[in-house]
């Protein structure tokens, strides 16, 4: 069987990608190789200074901007100081696992990274962008429970993997839900979601979670944890793919065309999960 490598990715000069978290781990990955194949990248970090020191000495376009997706006035900053079109934007960053913590806004620190953050961010700059949203999410998804009038932790005892997995179940919805109303529009964007597997990054690596720590048999070395997402955002897929590696659980290996929970294909949960997540984010849902 034909593994798909980095190696494989089509000429992508002339156009521009957006990668949020970009300034390590899978993201520079990703920026890297996505600029080596000729796309000007966009890099969204938090610290504009180590984000220029990431990819200095690196082959390519690179423009490093400060976004940090937890903090909406940054996300709203960030979107309203862009022109242009953005081809793909790489919905990456992410955080894993951690201990209770509120943002500046007052939201949960690990939702609002993995989920309400990125949807606010995707959803201001969607008119700019022209082929595709990719939403990296987990294979963790899969144990995730969502409960949609308590997204944000508020009412619920604080559980950190539980926070991690319905936040990944939360983005996997998000994809579904986007997806339905860019057909409805009769747009020919495509919301698409990628699984790295459990990829030996600093993000598995500061999980307290035991049962992370018992899988690093399993895991995937970055370079190729990063195929999924490479894949996702420069391939023929459909609206809604779901790729993520060929292995034993979806856990390490070479990408591949999945397929999402059972839960992550509910379209009556995605639209409250919007709904919720809107209003979370100060926004108003687009019909």
């Amino acid at each position: 069987m034909t593994r798909w490598t980095a190696r494989d990715l089509p000429d992508l000069t002339g156009r521009t990608v957006l990668v949020t978290g970009a300034g390590r781990g899978l993201g520079l990955i990703t920026a890297r190789e996505l600029a080596r194949a000729g796309a000007r990248v966009v890099l969204g970090v938090r610290d504009i200074g180590r984000g220029r020191q990431a990819v200095a000495g690196m082959f390519g376009d690179f423009d490093v901007r400060r976004l940090d997706v937890a903090d909406l006035s940054s996300v709203r900053a960030f979107a309203a100081g862009w022109h242009g079109d953005i081809d793909v934007l790489i919905n990456n960053a992410g955080v894993m696992d951690i201990p209770a913590a509120r943002t500046p806004d007052g939201l949960d620190l690990q939702t609002a990274t993995n989920h309400t953050g990125p949807f606010l961010l995707t959803t201001l700059l969607l008119d700019h962008i022209t082929d595709r949203v990719v939403h990296v999410t987990s294979e963790l998804h899969r144990q995730g429970r969502i409960d949609v009038a308590d997204l944000d932790w508020r009412t619920r005892d604080y559980n950190p993997m539980g926070a991690y997995q319905a936040s990944k179940l939360a983005v996997v919805l998000f994809s579904l839900e986007l997806q339905r109303r860019l057909d409805a529009s009769g747009r020919r964007v495509r919301s698409v979601l990628a699984s790295p597997g459990i990829a030996r990054t600093s993000l598995a690596a500061h999980s307290r979670s035991n049962v992370i720590n018992r899988l690093t048999f399993l895991t995937n070395d970055p370079e190729r944890g990063a195929l999924s997402v490479l894949y996702a955002a420069t391939q023929d897929v459909p609206g809604n793919a779901y790729v993520g590696p060929d292995g034993l659980g979806g856990l390490r290996g070479w990408p591949e065309l999945r397929k999402q929970s059972r839960a992550g294909l509910d379209p009556g949960l995605a639209r409250r999960v919007w709904d919720a997540t809107a209003e979370l984010a100060g926004t108003v849902p687009v019909r």
